[in-house]
C-alpha cells in the first residue's frame, strides 16, 4: 500500500473513531470534564495592574487606577460568567465533584469582596462602563447585568443561605420586575442601539432568573412573568415562513432586524427549557409552553448541517458553522427528550449535533468556532464577519450543559 493510501486510511479510521467515541456516555463525560478542568485550571482569583503587571489578591486597600483589571475572565460579573457558574454547579452535582460545585460560590464571593473600589469610582468616571471590573454587579441597567448572574447567585444561595446572596437576589429581583425598560405591553426591551429594542437574547437573560426565583419562593408571579415574556417575544420575533426567530425588533420603526442569528435563537430555546425545568407540573400554561418549545425545535432541526452543526446565520449556508448555538440547540433538544416534552425520535438530531460539537474540542479542552460577543447591526455582513476566538467564553457553559444532557440521553438509550 503506498503512502497516500495509508494516509487516507488513517484519516478514515480517525474520523470513524471520533464518531464512535462521541456517542458513548463515558466518552461524552470525558469531553465535558476536559472542558471543565481546563476552565478550573485557568481560573485565577486576583486583580492585576495591566501597566506594572503586578497582581494583587484583593482590591481592598488599593488606590483606584484604570489600569486595575480582573486577573481572570472567569471571575468577572458578565452574563457568560453566570452561564458558566450554572453549568459548573450542575456538573458538580451530577458528578459529585466539589471543585465544580464550589466554582460558582467562589466566583460570586470573589466579586462581592472586591467590587467596592471600582463602584466608588464608576459613577464619576468618563470611561465606558465595560472598562470597570465587575461593572455589571453595580450598574443594573439591562437584563445582561443581573439576569443570568442573578440566577447563578440563586443557585449558590440555595446551598448557602448567606445574607449577602439574598441582598443581591433582592436587588436583581427589583430591577427585573420593576425597573427594566419595557414596551407598552410589558415586553422587556433595551435602550441600545435604539430606544425600545427587543433582543431575542433577553428572553434567556430574564427567564434564567425568573424561573429560579419562582422555584425559590414558590410565588407563581415569577412564572407568570416568564411565561408572558415567552409569548410576547413570540409576537415580535417569530418568523413563521422561516420557522426561526429574528435577532431583534426595532420598536421605533416597527421592523425586525436582518438576521436569524444562531445564538439569539439558541438563547430563546434555552430560556424555554429553563422555564419548563422549574415549572410545577400543575402550572396552567405548561402545555402551551411545551408546544411553543416543540415548534421551535422542529424549525431549528430543519437547518442542521450534515456535520451536525448549525450556521452562524441559521438560514445562510455560506455563513460559518457556529459552536455555541449548536450546543444550545443540542442541550435544549436533549433535555426536552429527557424530560418527556419531545418525542424520542428526535434523538438523532442530538447525537449528530453532539458529534459535530465534539469535533470542535481539541485535546486540551479548548473549543473552536464560538462566535465572539455580538450586538445588533443592520447589515448581514456584520454577522458573517464576527470573529471566533479560541475558547471564547460565550459558549463554554452551554457546551458543558449540552454534554450532561447528551450523556443522560445516551445512558437512557443504552439501558
Amino acid at each position: 500500500m503506498n503512502k497516500m493510501k495509508k494516509s487516507i486510511l488513517m484519516v478514515i479510521v480517525l474520523v470513524v473513531s471520533v464518531v464512535v467515541v462521541a456517542q458513548e456516555p463515558a466518552e461524552v463525560r470525558k469531553i465535558v470534564r476536559l472542558i471543565a478542568d481546563d476552565v478550573v485550571a485557568d481560573t485565577e482569583y486576583g486583580i492585576i495592574d495591566i501597566k506594572s503587571k503586578k497582581v494583587y489578591d484583593t482590591s481592598v486597600g488599593l488606590d483606584y487606577s484604570p489600569n486595575l483589571k480582573v486577573l481572570s475572565r472567569y471571575t468577572d460579573w458578565r452574563y457568560w460568567n453566570g452561564v458558566l457558574n450554572i453549568a459548573m454547579n450542575r456538573l458538580g452535582e451530577h458528578y459529585e465533584v466539589e471543585e465544580y460545585k464550589n466554582f460558582a460560590k467562589n466566583n460570586v464571593d470573589f466579586v462581592m469582596a472586591n467590587y467596592k473600589l471600582f463602584e466608588e469610582n464608576f459613577h464619576t468616571s468618563t470611561l465606558p462602563w465595560w472598562q470597570f471590573p465587575f461593572a455589571q454587579f453595580y450598574r443594573l441597567k439591562e437584563l445582561d447585568d443581573c439576569g443570568v448572574m442573578g440566577a447563578s447567585v440563586i443557585e449558590v444561595y440555595m446551598n448557602n443561605k448567606e445574607k449577602k446572596y439574598k441582598e443581591y437576589i433582592d436587588r436583581a429581583e427589583n430591577h427585573i420586575m420593576n425597573l427594566q425598560d419595557r414596551l407598552d405591553d410589558q415586553t422587556y426591551s433595551r435602550t441600545w442601539p435604539y430606544e425600545m429594542t427587543v433582543w431575542g437574547d433577553d428572553l434567556f437573560m430574564s427567564i434564567a432568573f425568573l424561573s429560579r426565583m419562582g422555584k425559590l419562593t414558590g410565588d407563581t408571579k415569577y412564572f407568570d412573568e416568564a411565561a408572558k415574556q415567552v409569548f410576547n417575544f413570540e409576537q415580535y420575533l417569530w418568523d413563521d415562513n422561516a420557522g426561526l426567530y429574528w435577532h431583534c425588533w426595532f420598536n421605533d420603526v416597527k421592523q425586525n432586524g436582518v438576521a436569524h442569528w444562531g445564538r439569539a435563537n439558541g438563547w430563546m430555546m434555552v430560556a424555554k427549557v429553563e422555564l419548563l425545568s422549574n415549572l410545577p407540573d400543575s402550572y396552567p400554561q405548561k402545555d402551551a409552553l411545551i408546544k411553543n418549545l416543540v415548534k421551535q425545535i422542529i424549525g431549528i432541526s430543519r437547518y442542521q448541517g450534515e456535520n451536525g452543526l448549525w450556521h452562524q446565520i441559521l438560514d445562510k449556508s455560506d455563513s460559518y458553522f457556529e459552536t455555541s448555538c449548536s450546543a444550545m440547540f443540542v442541550y435544549s433538544i436533549a433535555r426536552a427528550i429527557n424530560r418527556g416534552w419531545l418525542d424520542k425520535r428526535y434523538s438523532s438530531v442530538v447525537r449528530v449535533g453532539w458529534q459535530g460539537i465534539a469535533g470542535k474540542i481539541n485535546s486540551l479542552g479548548k473549543v473552536e468556532g464560538i462566535c465572539a460577543g455580538t450586538g445588533i447591526e443592520n447589515d448581514l455582513r456584520f454577522y458573517y464577519q464576527r470573529p471566533t476566538p479560541l475558547n471564547d467564553i460565550h459558549g463554554l457553559g452551554a457546551i458543558i450543559m449540552a454534554g450532561l444532557e447528551v450523556e443522560k440521553l445516551l445512558d437512557e438509550e443504552n439501558n
